[in-house]
């Protein structure tokens, strides 16, 4: 994006659609390291052995669509697949990515109940779910069954959020903690049957490309508007003028648990 002005990045980047979980948008603008394991593999791999499967929060079902490719045999899903969204803009989205492949669109209220009867499915995984309800996790799991999830973990992007919001208590950062995670399975009654955390590199390499970022991760910087911090992107746009780009560190952590058989 070298030789385009402040007004010109920030004014695409304002009105680029950000509905979904695609962020192609960003190709040659912006990077993050991929977490060593392979989530979208190691979905497909348990799918491929389930015969009833949910997908909570799907985002626009841009990962569950992938794992659809990668399925050996003839590549379909487990005969019941269902995702759940609460956002509008991704359940649309989504409900046109995933109902040609088979999979159901169950559209679901941040915080309520899983609209599911108890022992549905003997597979539910997440990617990056909002917030992992755990009781509910094993309520709708069959005995026997397995959750698998990659999740953000603590201080995730952290770098790049206090450049707009300045430095915030530890506690803000350590809400999402792998062990507090491992801890929540446990008090519902799931098995911990693995447990890995990551630390990845992001680089920003314009200024647009953090609009963009942030208008879609919006719990990042929750009150961010071009309006509000137009300062600090005009700093941030011309520190990657100087560096050649902003760096900052993503978290992960992915779990797998199980619900024992007889409980």
């Amino acid at each position: 994006m070298t030789g385009r002005s402040f007004a010109e990045l920030i004014a695409e980047a304002a009105e680029v659609p950000v509905a979904g979980w695609d962020f192609s948008w960003l190709d040659g603008r912006a990077t993050e390291e991929r977490p060593p394991w392979g989530y979208q593999r190691l979905m497909a791999a348990r799918m491929a052995r389930a015969s009833a499967a949910l997908d909570i929060d799907t985002g626009g079902g841009e990962v569950l669509a992938g794992v659809a490719g990668i399925l050996p045999g003839p590549g379909t899903f487990p005969p019941l697949t269902l995702a759940t969204e609460s956002w509008p803009p991704n359940i649309a989205a989504a409900t046109r990515r995933l109902h040609p492949l088979g999979a159901g669109v169950v559209v679901t209220a941040a915080g309520q109940p899983l609209p599911f009867g108890d022992a549905a499915f003997d597979l539910v995984v997440s990617r990056h779910p909002v917030a992992a309800c755990w009781p509910e996790i094993a309520r709708v799991l069959q005995p026997g069954g397995t959750y698998l999830s990659q999740e953000v973990g603590p201080s995730s992007g952290r770098e790049l959020a206090e450049w707009f919001t300045g430095p915030q208590p530890p506690e803000v950062w350590d809400r999402r903690s792998p062990e507090r995670a491992a801890a929540a399975a446990r008090a519902a009654g799931l098995t911990v049957t693995g447990l890995r955390p990551a630390t990845l590199r992001m680089e920003f390499r314009d200024v647009g490309a953090v609009v963009y970022f942030l208008r879609k991760v919006i719990w990042m910087v929750p009150d961010f508007t071009v309006a509000r911090y137009q300062a600090r992107l005009a700093d941030l746009h011309e520190r990657i003028a100087d560096t050649g780009a902003f760096v900052a560190h993503s978290t992960r952590f992915l779990i797998e648990a199980r619900r024992p058989v007889g409980g």
